[in-house]
């Protein structure tokens, strides 16, 4: 037998004729499954009556937006004769400005109270069935995949933060928390927290919260995670690590119930001085911990292709990286793959090509999916991407956000507005935050679907080709008798040495090339040869084959 659909009557009330706060929030209604009757503006309180008791309402809603004292005496009257209704079990909300709001609280007779301020994954959250004054751990989703869903059509909204001290960052997460702006903590640790975890022999005192909060055990983990036990309940994550990784997932799964792995697949080595292992050890190393965290049916994220980007790598690198990403992710039992697709790496890009670039990544990406390989597209703005100045620091974060919505991701990782001049404080977190949710709100009312735009799909087209022409050439670099080049350390690892996979600014690597050299054409980030004029990707694999072969 099915449910019967819940019904919401809703309109502006006695002599209001403002409307739109009420048509958005029965359209969130409709969203969440209600059934949904608009009175209009201006209703009197018999006509909200009569409706509510003609159409068995389940909720009422009304708003007022005018005179605070002339609202206060109409919800009085209007509480006094829908209390048969009340006492019948139907439920009512009201909405109005923030004065108005605060004297409909005092009444006692609304269920919920809205005052403008909330953003719209709250209300679909009330909708949904959750009193935000009563909410508990179990009213918020504590494994990813399960909080997407949850929370969809809007993305969980993750941000980085970690202070240099325990204690300011334990108070900060608290902050955040309780302001519900965020879905997911992504713990900032500093690098001996990283690296030197379980070695504190190699630990050096002179850069203690260096870069991140100095957590030093796991009680450290522990009080960090209780601080985030309320508002919204975030969940929470942290790096991986650039050593002693399996030791470390245990640690993080144990004390902060870790929301998913982000691990790369070339990187935190001696590669970019992040860790202490050589490059082809380090990917075996990170290939286990993908694999460890996939028996746990926990996600994994390969935090890759923007640390080619960053350094201005070829987009076809970028690209290319992204897929290996992927590949590796599945071959190794990673059941849920958080894809990052991170915008503004390098920032020369123009807003199209970035764009064009990142549904290269999906579409190439896209044929590994399937009932056992989830995909799950992650957005963000590039680190180096943010100016100095405030005001084009927050215009900068909005626009971008905006474009991200083009993907429709289901996270979107928000990167603090403050980073160009200072790690993000709670207040900052929380600004950053509120400034990416209306970018998305708007971009979810009716965004134009910047995707269909003819140079980005061709530019993605071409991304796509060449990318499989750079993959099959690394895949002839294996030796006879490996069964999938693309998973093997030591031809990923040669791959990089000869300069298939190469940026320039890797020039005197000790494990890398750097030979390849780049330029932004026409919002491209293309390789060059020395008159700067753009290399074919067939002429820059042949270049890289033939050096290495004259090297040999």
């Amino acid at each position: 037998m099915t449910e019967k659909q819940k019904t919401v009557v809703a309109a502006a009330l006695g002599e209001c004729v403002h409307v739109a706060g009420v048509m958005n929030f029965l359209r969130l209604a409709e969203e969440a499954g209600w059934r949904t009757v608009f009175l209009g503006p201006a209703t009197p309180i018999e006509r909200v009556l009569e409706a509510a008791r003609q159409e068995q309402a389940d909720l009422v809603g009304v708003s007022y937006r005018l005179t605070p004292e002339t609202g206060a005496h109409l919800l009085g009257r209007f509480a006094e004769a829908a209390d048969d209704l009340h006492a019948a079990g139907v439920r009512f909300a009201f909405a109005g400005t923030p004065p108005l709001a605060e004297k409909a609280a005092t009444l006692g007779f609304f269920e919920q109270v809205f005052d403008g301020s909330e953003p719209a994954d709250q209300v679909l959250a009330y909708l949904r069935g959750q009193n935000p004054a009563h909410a508990t751990e179990a009213d918020f989703p504590q494994r990813t995949v399960d909080r997407i869903r949850w929370k969809a059509p809007f993305p969980l909204i993750r941000h980085h933060f970690g202070l240099p001290t325990m204690q300011a960052t334990i108070d900060g997460i608290a902050r955040i928390a309780e302001a519900r702006c965020l879905d997911v903590i992504s713990l900032g640790t500093d690098q001996d927290a990283q690296e030197n975890f379980f070695r504190p022999e190699r630990q050096d005192p002179a850069r203690t919260g260096a870069g991140g909060v100095p957590v030093r055990s796991a009680d450290d983990y522990r009080a960090l995670y209780a601080a985030s036990r309320r508002g919204n309940y975030p969940l929470m994550r942290t790096y991986s690590g650039t050593d002693d990784f399996v030791r470390l997932a245990e640690l993080y799964v144990e004390t902060i119930n870790i929301a998913w792995c982000a691990i790369p697949l070339f990187w935190f080595n001696r590669m970019d001085g992040r860790g202490p292992w050589d490059l082809e050890g380090s990917i075996r190393e990170h290939q286990t911990i993908m694999r460890w965290y996939g028996e746990r049916d926990i996600p994994v994220e390969l935090n890759e292709p923007h640390h080619w980007g960053m350094r201005d790598a070829p987009d076809t690198v970028f690209v290319a990286s992204a897929y290996l990403s992927a590949y590796n992710a599945r071959a190794f039992g990673v059941r849920d793959y958080i894809a990052q697709l991170m915008f503004n790496s390098p920032p020369g890009l123009s807003d199209a090509m970035d764009l064009a670039k990142m549904l290269a990544v999906i579409e190439i990406t896209a044929p590994l999916a399937g009932p056992d390989f989830r995909i799950w597209k992650q957005t963000r703005t590039g680190l180096l991407s943010y100016p100095v100045d405030p005001a084009a620091s927050r215009a900068h974060l909005s626009a971008s956000i905006y474009l991200q919505m083009a993907l429709r991701p289901h996270i979107i990782h928000v990167v603090g507005h403050t980073e160009a001049h200072h790690a993000a404080t709670a207040d900052d977190v929380i600004e950053a935050c509120g400034i990416a949710r209306r970018a998305i709100e708007n971009a979810l009312r009716g965004q134009p679907d910047m995707t269909a735009d003819p140079s980005v799909r061709a530019r993605a087209a071409q991304l796509v080709e060449e990318t499989h022409l750079l993959l099959n050439a690394m895949a002839q670099l294996a030796p006879p008798g490996v069964t999938d080049p693309l998973t093997d350390p030591a031809t990923l690892t040669k791959a990089v040495e000869i300069g298939l996979l190469d940026a320039p600014q890797l020039r005197n690597n000790p494990f890398a090339p750097g030979r390849v050299a780049t330029r932004f054409i026409n919002g491209m980030c293309l390789a060059v040869d020395a008159q700067g004029r753009p290399l074919d990707e067939k002429e820059r694999i042949r270049l890289a084959l033939d050096h290495a072969t004259m090297s040999a």
